[in-house]
Parts: structure tokens; C-alpha cells; sequence
């Protein structure tokens, strides 16, 4: 909800695409200077006690959007600062919810039993994305509803008030606290040796150089969408709130579709074919003017974005071990907010010049050739990866030809 008022208030206050774009690049930029800084100070606190004062300040944040807002003295830069603040609280929030996940997996006083079996982590992050995702099919809807009615204020009050029962949630967990321990390492050198692990290891590199690219160009169609929501086709903040809610229906199919799964085995194969659907899905999307087509256009979009968002967030987690897999996930969350502000200032940037279809149809060509792109990478990581899950018992481990004339042999003993 907050997310739809903020570029509709934008949008109301300037009517500029370059404005949307500098905005929530503003806010992003933060999340990505910060963002390995944040994931080293990760894995040296305690994360639920982290995610608590997160949350607590994400609410504060909110807050104040709010009373400013139905106060009717909120300005454009105080929009861009409190923008500036949350991308400081994200850039420790992501990567502490990321690895938190994983922590109660493995958390025996939940699970009732001990250890853990790695498949629980695709389909634990499938769920949490559902969750998500069903926030985003139903949130911007209601936000298009109050915005009509009383304004975007109520929606940030709303936003505002609802982070207490995430903090609540938070402290009616029983979780086993997670044994830290203190590295004698300092920070930067910490930030270089998973900046060096992340650079060496081929299948993490070439997921999040994806990831990174549907980010820049994928995801930048979000801050457009208030424009043709209104100059496009030719609607208001409720037309707005069905397209979101489009985009956030297709995004909760991509979640159950990985819910189903058994195992993270061949996630790279749908994370190949959505960036193509997202690819695909945004060109047509930029050029249609109709409002059934683009909201049809719209759940393949959203189904594209989040499918890639949580297939490469499942692999790398699956793949990281537990000793770098905060510094690691800091990388992920880099790659989004990294790239995603500079994807939403150079889609503003063009938008302003040739028009948010003809913005949309570029970023979409770019997806396409990122897919590609992997197309090519894919049996190279796909023979880094298969011994590592056969390490973890996720695939069954392959036998030297020896092996299997021994085999043979007993086979042919025995009959």
C-alpha cells in the first residue's frame, strides 16, 4: 500500500517521470552503498534483536510519512529523505530477514527435530514469498481505494501501524539463539573475502549478474506504471491499484508454483525461463492500450520478476555456507537495490524523452538478452553445482566407470 501512495503522491505532487525515477532512486542508492557493509554487521549480531530494531524504525518512518501527510505540509524532499531513511533500514533488514529464514529452518525449539533438509529451504521461501506476494495482490488494491477516498496519508498510517505486529510476531518466537562467533577479522577484511567469494565462485557470480540485470531493467517498470496508469490508459490511483494488483497476482502464482516443488534441483532452468517471460511480457506490455490486455500482460510480469527474485534468492542460499551466506545475501540484496534505483532513474530519464512504452519495450529487450545470456552459462554452473548437491544429498552421486563395471560384473554374478 505504502509502496503504490508514495509513487501516486509523487506522481501527484510533480506529474514528472523524472521525479518517480529520482525518488525511488534516492531511496535505493542508500541499500546499495550499505548493503556488504550491512551484511558483515549481519553476521555478527544477534538477528531477531537486529530485525526487531529494523522494524521498529520502519515503523517510525511510516509514521511520519503519515502525520505529514494527512497534516497536507509534506513536501517533495521530505518525501525523498524519509525515501533515503528506509533504504538505510532495508540495507540491514533484507539480509537479516534472509538469513533469518534459514536460522528457523534449522531452529529445533520449531521444527522438532534436528538439523535440517536443505529442499524445506526452497519451499520456506516459496511460502514466505506467497505471504509477501499476497500483500502485494490485495495491498494496492485497498491502496487505490483509500487513496480515492481519504488520500494517501491513511495508506502510510495503515503501513505505519501495521509493523507492530511484526514486531510482536518477532517476540512471541521461540527460537534457540544462534551461537555467533566473534571473528577476529575486521570488517573490511570480512566485506573483502565475501566480495572475493562471491567474485571466484561461478554459479552465485552468474546468478546475481542476472538477477542484477532483471533488477536495472525488469523491475524499473514499476515507477512507470502511475504514467500509464494515467496518460496511457487513461485512468486514476484505482487503475493504478489494478495494476499492481495484477502484477502482485501473477507474483503469488510464482510463489505457489515453487511451494509445489520437492526439491531446489533444476531452479536454474525457471530462473532462464523467466527472465525470457519478463523479457517478453514487458515489450508487449509497452505496447498495448488496452486495459484488459495490460493487466493480463501485467500477471506475467509480476509472475516473471518474483520468480526470478526467489529462484536466484533459493539457489544462492542453498548454495552459500553458513559461515558467508549473510556477506553473500548482502550481494543479493545489493544486486536489487543496487541496481534498481539506477534502473528507475534511467527509466524516469527516458521516459521523460521518448515516452514510458517505448521505455518499457527497451528494458524488456534487455531480459530477453540477459536470458540468453544464461542460456550459454548454464551448463557451466550447472556441472560446478550438481557434485555440491550430491554433497548434500540432493542428488544421487554419480559413479566412476570402474565403479560401474564392478557392478555390472556382480549383476551378472548374481543372475
Amino acid at each position: 500500500m505504502t509502496r503504490l501512495a508514495t509513487t501516486w503522491l509523487v506522481y501527484h505532487l510533480t506529474h514528472s517521470a523524472l521525479m518517480l525515477g529520482l525518488v525511488s532512486f534516492a531511496g535505493q542508492i542508500v541499500s546499495f552503498a550499505l548493503g556488504p557493509l550491512a551484511g558483515v554487521w549481519v553476521e555478527r549480531l544477534p538477528r531477531r534483536k537486529l530485525l526487531l530494531w529494523t522494524q521498529a524504525a520502519a515503523a517510525i518512518q511510516s509514521l511520519g510519512l503519515a502525520v505529514l501527510t494527512l497534516a497536507h505540509i509534506i513536501t517533495l524532499w521530505e518525501i525523498v529523505a524519509l525515501t533515503v531513511l528506509q533504504g538505510v533500514i532495508n540495507a540491514f533488514d533484507t539480509p537479516a530477514r534472509q538469513v533469518f529464514l534459514m536460522q528457523m529452518i534449522q531452529n529445533p525449539a520449531s521444527a522438532g527435530r534436528p538439523g535440517t533438509d536443505r529442499n524445506d529451504l526452497s519451499n520456506a521461501i516459496a511460502i514466505n514469498s506467497s505471504m509477501a506476494n499476497g500483500a502485494r495482490l490485495i495491498g494496492p488494491a485497498i491502496a487505490g481505494l483509500v487513496i480515492a477516498a481519504f488520500g494517501e496519508g491513511w495508506c502510510f498510517l495503515i503501513d505505519g501501524i501495521s509493523y507492530f505486529a511484526v514486531i510482536a510476531s518477532l517476540l512471541m518466537m521461540s527460537i534457540a539463539p544462534l551461537q555467533l562467533h566473534r571473528k577476529k577479522a575486521g570488517v573490511f577484511e570480512q566485506m573483502r573475502e565475501g566480495w572475493d567469494y562471491v567474485r571466484n565462485f561461478r554459479p552465485i557470480r552468474t546468478i546475481l549478474l542476472l538477477f542484477a540485470l532483471l533488477s536495472l531493467m525488469g523491475y524499473s517498470y514499476a515507477v512507470l506504471l502511475p504514467i500509464f496508469a494515467g496518460q496511457v490508459l487513461h485512468g486514476g490511483p484505482t487503475t493504478l491499484g489494478w495494476l499492481t494488483g495484477a502484477s502482485g497476482a501473477g507474483a503469488l502464482i510464482s510463489a505457489i508454483s515453487l511451494i509445489v516443488r520437492k526439491s531446489v534441483v533444476g531452479l536454474t532452468r525457471m530462473l532462464q525461463v523467466s527472465a525470457a517471460m519478463l523479457g517478453c511480457a514487458l515489450i508487449l506490455f509497452g505496447l498495448s492500450h488496452t486495459l484488459w490486455i495490460s493487466l493480463v500482460l501485467m500477471v506475467f510480469v509480476g509472475f516473471g520478476m518474483i520468480q526470478a527474485a526467489s529462484v536466484s534468492n533459493t539457489v544462492i542460499q542453498s548454495l552459500a555456507p553458513e559461515d558467508k551466506r549473510a556477506r553473500v545475501m548482502s550481494y543479493y540484496t545489493t544486486a536489487f537495490f543496487g541496481a534498481s534505483p539506477f534502473g528507475s532513474l534511467l527509466a524516469g530519464i527516458l521516459a521523460h524523452r521518448i515516452g514510458a512504452p517505448h521505455t518499457t519495450i527497451i528494458t524488456g529487450v534487455f531480459c530477453i538478452a540477459g536470458a540468453l545470456w544464461f542460456t550459454f552459462e548454464l551448463p557451466k554452473i550447472t556441472a560446478i553445482m550438481q557434485p555440491i548437491y550430491e554433497g548434500m544429498g540432493l542428488l544421487p552421486a554419480r559413479i566412476s566407470a570402474q565403479e560401474a563395471d564392478l557392478i555390472s560384473v556382480d549383476r551378472k554374478a548374481a543372475v
